[in-house]
């Protein structure tokens, strides 16, 4: 199963070695040639684009390789504003502090622009609770004006050292529930239930 990316930042050594995967694998599935024949000839490239598109493009390949899919139920609308989320919590913040506290660690950030602030709103909604899912870790965000605070803690003393490494982006991107978020959103479900 081809993995989805959840951070470029995190990933882009991933990214260039799944890319060349990508190829060979897009390879075995038959000649591909006459698909890019109106342009002269198939290209060495394997990204299709940013991040972001790159994704989605995935999604609709692995919509289209499942003859299960259900195409009146698809929004890959819904998968790319997720996305916009995505960029937003990673790129158009300010991490304004990050320390240390009793059990793990306290961030501060603040949104750069408008749409960042609507996007944190929206995953700082959902994100407490799956992380608490995925790790056991609590997770509380407070927000004042246009400053979020959010404590990251653990009852695992083993725990609070990593929690603290891995400060506001580390916990964001941890585990590997964007890629299942992102194949039930794309899929017409709402992963969050």
């Amino acid at each position: 199963m081809k993995i989805f990316h959840s951070l470029v930042f995190l990933c882009a050594p991933v990214l260039l070695v799944a890319s060349a995967v990508g190829a060979d694998d897009h390879s075995q599935h038959g000649d591909d040639s006459s698909a890019h024949s109106h342009m002269g000839s198939a290209s060495p490239l394997t990204a299709a684009g940013n991040y972001e598109f790159w994704t989605i493009q995935e999604a609709i390949q692995e919509l289209d390789a499942d003859p299960k899919t259900d195409w009146t139920k698809v929004n890959v609308e819904a998968l790319r504003q997720h996305l916009v989320d995505m960029h937003n919590f990673t790129i158009n913040v300010d991490v304004l502090s990050q320390k240390a506290i009793e059990k793990g660690m306290e961030a501060v950030v603040r949104p750069t622009t408008k749409g960042s602030e609507a996007s944190l709103d929206r995953v700082f909604a959902a994100h407490p609770a799956q992380l608490k899912r995925e790790a056991g870790w609590d997770m509380q965000v407070k927000k004042k004006g246009d400053l979020f605070t959010l404590r990251v803690t653990t009852n695992n003393p083993a725990e609070v050292n990593r929690i603290r490494g891995l400060g506001y982006i580390g916990v964001m991107a941890l585990g590997e529930h964007h890629q299942i978020h992102h194949w039930g959103l794309v899929k017409g479900e709402n992963p969050h239930h």
